[in-house]
C-alpha cells in the first residue's frame, strides 16, 4: 500500500511541477511582451522629443506652411494620448502619414534641405523611425509566441486556468499595404 501512496504522490508531485512549468513559461512570455512594448514606447518618446524641433526648423523656412504643422502636432498629441495597442497603431500611423507631408513641404526648400540643423534631425528621425520598425517586429514576434502558448494544449488549460488572455498585434494601416505610386 505504501508503494502505491509513494507512486500517486510522485505523480501529483510532477503534475504540480509541470502546471508550475507551464505557468511560469507563460509569466516569462507575458513579460517579454510587456517588455517589447515598452522598446516601442521608449522609441515613440523619443521621435515625439524630435518632432517639435523638426518643426520649429522647418517653420523658419515655409512660414505659410501651418496647416501642415497643425496636422503634425495633432497627429502627435493623438500618439501620445493613444492607450491601447490598437489605437497606439493607428495614432502612430497617422503620425507617420503626417510627418510624410512635413517632409514633402521641406522639398520645396532647397535651403531648408541644405541646412545641418534640419538635415540632422531629418536623419535622427529616420534612424528613430527604423528603430520602432525594429520594435513593432520584437514586439509583434513575442506576442506570437504568446498568443501560440495560451491556444496550443495543453498549455491553453493552465492559460484558462489562470485567465491569460491573447494580446493584440502591432499592425500597420490598410493605407500603409498600398503600393506607393511612382510617377517621372
Amino acid at each position: 500500500m505504501s508503494i502505491v501512496l509513494w507512486v500517486v504522490l510522485a505523480i501529483a508531485v510532477l503534475v504540480v511541477l509541470y502546471i508550475v512549468g507551464i505557468y511560469n513559461g507563460l509569466i516569462t512570455l507575458r513579460t517579454r511582451v510587456e517588455e517589447a512594448w515598452s522598446d516601442i514606447d521608449i522609441q515613440l518618446k523619443r521621435r515625439f522629443d524630435l518632432i517639435p524641433n523638426l518643426i520649429n526648423t522647418v517653420k523658419g523656412y515655409a512660414k505659410h506652411e501651418s496647416g501642415v504643422f497643425e496636422n503634425v502636432t495633432k497627429a502627435r498629441a493623438a500618439s501620445m494620448q493613444a492607450g491601447s495597442v490598437g489605437e497606439k497603431a493607428a495614432a502612430d500611423n497617422m503620425l507617420s502619414s503626417t510627418l510624410k507631408s512635413l517632409f514633402a513641404v521641406a522639398e520645396a526648400y532647397p535651403e531648408l534641405k541644405a541646412n545641418t540643423n534640419f538635415l540632422e534631425l531629418q536623419r535622427e528621425l529616420s534612424d528613430t523611425e527604423n528603430k520602432i520598425s525594429y520594435s513593432r517586429r520584437f514586439y509583434n514576434g513575442n506576442v506570437r509566441d504568446f498568443n501560440i502558448k495560451i491556444q496550443v494544449f495543453p498549455s491553453n488549460i493552465i492559460a484558462g486556468m489562470f485567465k491569460f488572455g491573447a494580446k493584440e498585434m502591432f499592425e500597420a494601416q490598410e493605407s500603409d499595404k498600398e503600393v506607393p505610386k511612382v510617377q517621372f
